[in-house]
């Protein structure tokens, strides 16, 4: 597979490393909350770890994941778009073609898991591609409004659109470009996102309810929020934030060669993204009725499931990906993209042995 540009320098690719691990990082998240709705956890006992591993997960987990795919299918927008068009093509009927796929697995995904986000995010594509002709600077100062009001207004489902737009402003400021000549950027960045973390995490902390909670955001008849629904909200509020945070700290952290060794199994994970997304809801429920897991699980035991999951994908992904060029639910992505077949497997690289059988 060609580099978006042609003569593209290392830069770009370590750039599409990063994405990776950024890709990688958040599927670890993603799954840690929505193995709870498919397995249909029961709200934890008071005053157990379940009960404390709950509120973890809705003060470091819970709409902080989400929020990072969003914004990183705004970006893989952008360099989608770019890619084709300097190979001659036409970028916006392909990604057209390509977000009209994408929601139609979406429709397939929702069947078995009906808070899938693949829908979602090609009904903001189709909304947002107008936005790839829009100046940088308008599509960054929209995308911050609206990330502040439908965030403060707790609007869960109407976030994805502005992160998608904002992930498009990045890509247009070349912002994970060159990430090592931007060091001293980044690192102020991720200071004021920690920040502006700790302030929302304690205002959240402040308003936490003393027993565990139904995972809803609900009205009471005279329009006011009961202390857990006021917890949920300003989590919503939080999760932009905490999010830009995490990458921030991990695009510091993928600076240096030690941490980029040790998380390389991430790189593998988040290239076949989309396969493990669909593979974690496969695994959950094929889990969950062999072993009866149903309804029968506790908050803390699906950590232990996840954790299961992970090394079975992570190690898959990473024997996959020495073999062949993309994980298999990108290939048929790909295919029906491009409306034609593309190699899959790697070439194999064959070695001339000479035999020197010396001289009579």
């Amino acid at each position: 597979m060609k580099s978006y540009l042609q003569g593209g320098s290392m830069d770009n690719l370590k750039r599409m490393d990063a994405l990776d691990y950024i890709r990688g990082f958040a599927l670890l998240g993603i799954i840690l909350v929505n193995i709870l709705a498919l397995l249909h956890i029961k709200i934890p006992d008071p005053f157990t770890i379940d009960a404390s591993y709950q509120r973890f997960l809705y003060f470091f987990v819970e709409g902080r994941f989400y929020t990072i795919f969003s914004f990183l299918f705004g970006v893989g927008f952008y360099l989608f778009i770019t890619r084709a068009n300097a190979k001659g093509k036409n970028g916006h009927v392909l990604f057209l073609r390509r977000i009209a796929a994408m929601f139609v697995f979406g429709i397939l995904h929702s069947l078995f898991h009906p808070g899938e986000a693949l829908m979602i995010y090609a009904i903001c594509g189709f909304i947002t591609l107008p936005f790839y002709k829009v100046n940088k600077h308008i599509n960054l100062t929209m995308s911050i409004i609206l990330i502040i009001i439908f965030g403060v207004m707790g609007i869960k489902i109407a976030l994805p659109l502005p992160l998608i737009l904002l992930g498009l402003a990045c890509g247009q400021y070349r912002i994970f470009e060159k990430l090592k000549q931007k060091i001293k950027q980044l690192f102020i960045f991720t200071a004021i996102m920690l920040i502006l973390s700790i302030i929302g995490l304690y205002v959240q902390y402040l308003n936490m309810p003393e027993q565990p909670f139904e995972p809803m955001i609900l009205l009471s008849e005279d329009g006011t929020l009961d202390q857990s629904s006021k917890f949920l909200q300003i989590g919503v509020t939080n999760g932009p934030i905490i999010s830009a945070f995490y990458i921030g700290m991990l695009l510091l952290l993928l600076q240096t060669k030690i941490v980029q060794t040790l998380l390389s199994p991430l790189k593998y994970y988040g290239r076949m993204a989309f396969t493990n997304y669909i593979g974690q809801t496969a695994f959950i429920l094929l889990f969950g009725r062999i072993f009866h897991f149903i309804s029968n699980l506790t908050y803390v035991q699906t950590l232990y499931v996840c954790l299961a999951i992970y090394a079975i994908q992570i190690l898959f992904s990473v024997i996959w990906l020495k073999y062949f060029r993309m994980g298999p639910l990108e290939w048929i992505w790909r295919m029906i993209t491009y409306w034609h077949t593309v190699p899959l497997r790697k070439p194999v690289i064959q070695e001339k042995h000479v035999q020197n059988h010396g001289s009579l």
